[in-house]
């Protein structure tokens, strides 16, 4: 099935969603960390597509963030770098940031697009009006959710699902000529 095929089947929940917010650890990186010194802390590697689709939802009015249990440098760079509209970091109890989002944005739980994939994340899963995953997290999270990627942790799962999210509103990338 096609991506777009794919944003037909969901389309009445994705039309809904006016909020997207990322797991980092597992979905926006592959999950592994090395220590960079004192200045830096843990440091991660990212997928510079799911940066660029993040980008494109912003702009199209969408607010998107990370809602994530580490709470490192690397990640607040990350996050600034592509001026995204929240950072939630450093507990793993993820309940509250969600409900300061629905407060913050004015919008229901099912406006929220939350992406997850460790068994912290299942209340948030549970409770979003759209919930997408990794293949290679672990039953009890893959049966919660909407959707399970086809692509794997930090190999641009997200940017799957932000373009099926895309397909699903109408989305379009404004790529200026010259």
């Amino acid at each position: 099935m096609s991506l777009r095929d794919t944003a037909r089947k969901f389309e009445a929940k994705l039309k809904k969603i006016k909020v997207v917010a990322f797991d980092l650890d597992g979905i926006l990186t592959d999950g592994h960390l090395w220590f960079d010194g004192e200045e830096v802390g843990w440091n991660r590697t990212f997928y510079i597509y799911d940066g660029f689709g993040m980008k494109l939802l912003m702009k199209s009015g969408l607010k998107v963030g990370v809602i994530t249990g580490g709470d490192s440098v690397s990640v607040k760079k990350r996050v600034d770098l592509l001026k995204l509209d929240f950072l939630y970091q450093g507990s793993e109890d993820k309940r509250q940031a969600f409900l300061e989002i629905m407060e913050k944005y004015k919008v229901s739980a099912d406006e929220i697009l939350y992406m997850g994939d460790e068994l912290f994340d299942i209340p948030l899963l549970k409770k979003a009006g759209f919930s997408a995953t990794v293949p290679n997290t672990g039953a009890e999270v893959k049966a919660v959710c909407d959707y399970v990627t086809i692509k794997e942790s930090g190999k641009g799962c997200a940017r799957e699902v932000i373009d099926i999210l895309r397909y699903a509103q109408g989305i379009e990338p404004v790529m200026e000529d010259f």
